[in-house]
C-alpha cells in the first residue's frame, strides 16, 4: 500500500515535481479518505472548500490505486485541464505507467459522413460565404486530424451554424449502417476510450451515454474500478435532464435539413418528399410562433390553456406522421433515409406520448422555449430511484467531490436528492484565512426583493462600494432581467468611469480576459459566471449578489416537486428549496478568494439573510468571513487593503 502522507508531505514527490505545491492539512486527509474509498469499494460524497487542492487529493489515490477509471467533470474546460495538465502532472510525479483518454459527446467530433454530404450539396442557399469558408478549412482538418475534435480548428468559431451541418447527433449518427464507419472520429476515440487506465468525460456524456444504454461508456463502466464525479453538485439537475424524454423543435428542423440533403442524393425522383418536408419544417416553426416568450418555462396546466399552441401541436404531430410513411417508402434507397424514417418514427413518439399520456407517476410535463426553439420535456420529480439501480449494476468505488455541497457540513439534501443515503459523507475546510482576507457586507435599509424597484435600491447601495473597491467587481444578479436592469443603472451614472462588462457581450473566456486585462473593470452577470470561474489577485476584489438564489417558484419541475414533498407531509422549503438556495450561494460566493493572497469584499444584498430565522443558517454555511453592516467599515478595508499592497 502507497504511503499517502509521504506522497503529500512538504519533502514528497508531490513538492519536487508539481510547481507551487504546497503541503495542506486538508488535502493530505482527503486524499487518504478517497484511497481508502478505493480500497473497499464504497461511495464517498466530500466536500472541499476553495483552496484544499481536492484534483490533487483525488488523482494521487486514484493513479495509484490502478485499474480503470472514469472521471467526470462539469464543464469541458475541466474536463481538457485535467487531460492536458493535471493528469500528466501527477503521472509523471508518481511515475505511474497510466494511459489517459479524453472522450467528448458526437457534436465536438466531425463527421465524414455529413460533412460529405455537406460538401456535395449543391443547395446550399441556407448557408452563406463565409460558412462556405468554414466549410472548406473543416475538410482540410478532417484530412489531416488524428481526432477530429473541433476544438482543434480555432478557425472556424465555436459557435459557427456550419458545424451543425459536419457533426453527428445521437439521432443522425448512422452507427455502423455508416459508410465512414471504419474511420469515425467518434468510434477512434472510444476505442481509445476502451484501452486507457483513466478516461476523462463530462456529466452530460456520463448521463447521456450511460443512462441512455448508448454504444460508448455503457461499454466501459462495467470495467471501471472507480468512477468521480468533479463539480459534483451539478449532477442532481443534469441527470434530471438526461431521466426524463424531451423533443425540441431544433431537432425536428435537423430532421426536416437532413431529409432534405438525402432526398436530393438519392430520392430525387420521388416527387412527395419535398412537400412533405417543408410541410413539417413550417408546422415546427409555426408551434415555435405560439409562444411570444423567449427563455421561459411553462407547465403543462399552463400551456394547455393556450389553445394555438395545441392547434399546432396536432398539426405539427400530423405533418410529421404523413413525412414519416413517406421516409419509410423511401428508406431502403440509403443509409441515410433509413436514419431519417427511425428519427422522424422516434421523434412522433414522443411527441404523442407528451401530449395524450395523462400525467404519469413520477413525471412533470413542461416545456421550455428559447429564443429559436421550444422543447417538450417530461422529468422525473426524483431521480434518487433511478441512479441507485445505475450504481448497483456492480462493485466499484464512487466519489463525489465539489467546494459545495452541504449546508451547514450537513449532507443530507444532496445524498437524499441522489439515492446516495448509505454513502460517507466528509467536510473539509478551505485553508484560506477568510477572517483576515474577506469581509461579508449586508447593507442597511434595503426593501424585501419583492418590491419592484429592487433592482434600483441594489444598485445604490453598491455605488459607493464600488468606488470604494475602484471596481475590480463581479456583479452577480439571479435573473437577467435584473442583469440588464443593473446594467443600465450603472451606466447611466455620472463620472463613473469604471469600464462596465455585460454577460453575452462575447463568450465567457473572451470576457474574463478582458475582465483581467482592464483590471478595474464592473463584469456584470447571471448564472455563468456564478461557478467555474477563476480570477485571483486584485483584478477581482468584490463580488456582489444582488438576492439570495431560491430558483423561483414558478418553475413547473421545482413547483411539482414543492407539491410532492409536501404532500408527503414534509418541508419542501427547509428541505429542497432552501438548501439549494445555499449551495447555489456558496458557488457565487466562492468567486471571491482563490488563492492565499487574495482579499476581497462579498456583499450580499438580500435583507433576509438578517431579517429571516433561515438566515444565519445560511450565513453560517458560507466561508468563516467577518460580517458588517456597516458602509464606513467596507471602505476602511479597502484602504487597508491599498496600504498593505505600497508597503509589499
Amino acid at each position: 500500500m502507497f504511503d499517502i502522507k509521504s506522497i503529500f508531505s512538504s519533502d514528497g514527490v508531490l513538492s519536487r515535481h508539481i510547481t507551487g505545491f504546497r503541503t495542506r492539512s486538508q488535502q493530505m486527509e482527503m486524499a487518504q479518505a478517497i484511497a481508502d474509498t478505493i480500497a473497499q469499494h464504497q461511495v464517498l460524497v466530500a466536500e472541499a472548500g476553495t483552496g484544499t487542492g481536492k484534483t490533487l487529493a483525488y488523482l494521487v489515490p486514484t493513479l495509484l490505486a490502478g485499474g480503470k477509471v472514469i472521471i467526470s467533470t462539469g464543464t469541458k474546460t475541466l474536463q481538457d485541464q485535467l487531460f492536458k495538465r493535471d493528469i500528466p502532472n501527477v503521472r509523471a510525479a508518481l511515475k505511474v505507467p497510466v494511459t489517459i483518454a479524453l472522450l467528448k459527446g458526437r457534436a465536438n467530433y466531425i463527421c465524414h459522413y455529413h460533412l460529405e454530404r455537406s460538401l456535395q450539396d449543391t443547395h446550399m442557399s441556407f448557408i452563406n460565404r463565409e460558412e462556405i469558408h468554414y466549410l472548406q478549412q473543416i475538410e482540410s482538418y478532417a484530412h489531416i486530424s488524428k481526432n477530429g475534435d473541433k476544438s482543434g480548428l480555432s478557425e472556424v468559431p465555436e459557435n459557427a451554424a456550419i458545424w451543425q451541418q459536419v457533426t453527428s447527433t445521437r439521432d443522425s449518427c448512422l452507427g455502423s449502417e455508416c459508410p465512414s464507419y471504419k474511420k469515425c472520429f467518434v468510434m477512434e476515440a472510444r476505442k481509445q476510450a476502451s484501452q486507457a487506465d483513466v478516461v476523462v468525460v463530462n456529466h452530460h456524456l456520463f448521463f447521456a451515454d450511460v443512462m441512455l444504454r448508448d454504444e460508448g461508456l455503457s461499454e466501459l463502466l462495467p470495467a471501471c474500478n472507480t468512477v468521480i464525479f468533479d463539480e459534483a453538485h451539478q449532477l442532481p439537475e443534469t441527470a434530471s435532464l438526461f431521466f426524463g424524454e424531451s423533443i425540441s423543435t431544433s431537432q425536428l428542423l435537423d430532421l426536416a435539413r437532413d431529409s432534405k440533403v438525402e432526398a436530393i442524393q438519392s430520392a430525387g425522383d420521388f416527387e412527395g418528399l419535398p412537400d412533405a418536408i417543408a410541410a413539417m419544417e413550417k408546422a415546427a416553426r409555426d408551434l415555435r410562433l405560439t409562444i411570444a416568450e423567449e427563455n421561459t418555462r411553462f407547465s403543462l396546466a399552463v400551456i394547455t390553456q393556450n389553445t394555438n399552441f395545441s392547434i399546432a401541436l396536432d398539426n405539427l404531430l400530423e405533418k410529421l406522421i404523413v413525412l414519416t410513411q413517406l421516409l419509410e417508402s423511401q428508406a431502403e434507397r440509403s443509409e441515410g433515409l433509413e436514419n431519417c424514417w427511425q428519427r422522424a418514427n422516434n421523434h412522433s413518439l414522443l411527441i404523442k406520448r407528451w401530449r395524450d399520456e395523462a400525467e404519469t407517476q413520477g413525471y412533470v410535463r413542461w416545456i421550455e422555449v428559447y429564443n429559436q426553439a421550444l422543447q417538450l420535456n417530461a422529468t422525473p420529480l426524483s431521480i434518487a430511484e433511478i441512479f441507485q439501480r445505475q450504481m448497483a449494476s456492480s462493485l466499484r468505488a464512487w466519489i463525489f467531490t465539489s467546494a459545495t455541497l452541504s449546508v451547514k457540513n450537513n449532507f443530507t439534501h444532496y445524498t437524499d436528492e441522489m439515492g446516495l443515503s448509505g454513502a460517507q459523507t466528509a467536510c473539509w475546510e478551505s485553508p484560506f484565512n477568510f477572517a483576515e482576507q474577506a469581509l461579508l457586507y449586508v447593507p442597511i435599509g434595503m426593501p424585501e426583493p419583492h418590491h419592484k424597484t429592487y433592482t434600483d435600491y441594489v444598485v445604490q447601495a453598491a455605488l459607493p462600494v464600488l468606488r470604494a473597491s475602484r471596481g475590480r467587481a463581479f456583479f452577480l444578479c439571479t435573473s437577467l432581467r435584473a442583469m440588464q436592469r443593473v446594467y443600465e443603472l450603472l451606466l447611466s451614472v455620472e463620472q463613473f468611469d469604471f469600464p462596465l462588462l455585460l454577460q453575452g457581450q462575447g463568450s465567457r473566456s473572451y470576457m474574463l480576459e478582458r475582465f483581467r486585462e482592464l483590471d478595474n473593470a464592473i463584469l456584470i452577470g447571471s448564472q455563468s459566471f456564478w461557478e467555474g470561474v477563476d480570477v485571483r489577485g486584485e483584478a477581482l476584489s468584490l463580488v456582489i449578489i444582488d438576492k439570495l438564489p431560491f430558483a423561483p417558484p414558478d418553475d413547473p419541475v421545482l413547483s411539482a416537486r414543492i407539491e410532492k414533498i409536501n404532500h408527503e407531509g414534509r418541508n419542501a422549503f427547509m428541505e429542497y428549496q432552501l438548501p439549494r438556495a445555499v449551495i447555489n450561494l456558496k458557488q457565487g460566493a466562492g468567486r471571491l478568494i482563490r488563492d492565499e493572497g487574495d482579499r476581497g469584499v462579498l456583499m450580499i444584498c438580500d435583507p433576509r439573510l438578517i431579517t429571516k430565522a433561515y438566515g444565519k443558517q445560511i450565513w453560517q454555511s458560507l466561508p468563516p468571513m467577518r460580517r458588517t453592516r456597516e458602509l464606513t467599515e467596507v471602505e476602511h478595508f479597502f484602504k487597508a487593503a491599498t496600504v498593505n499592497n505600497r508597503e509589499e
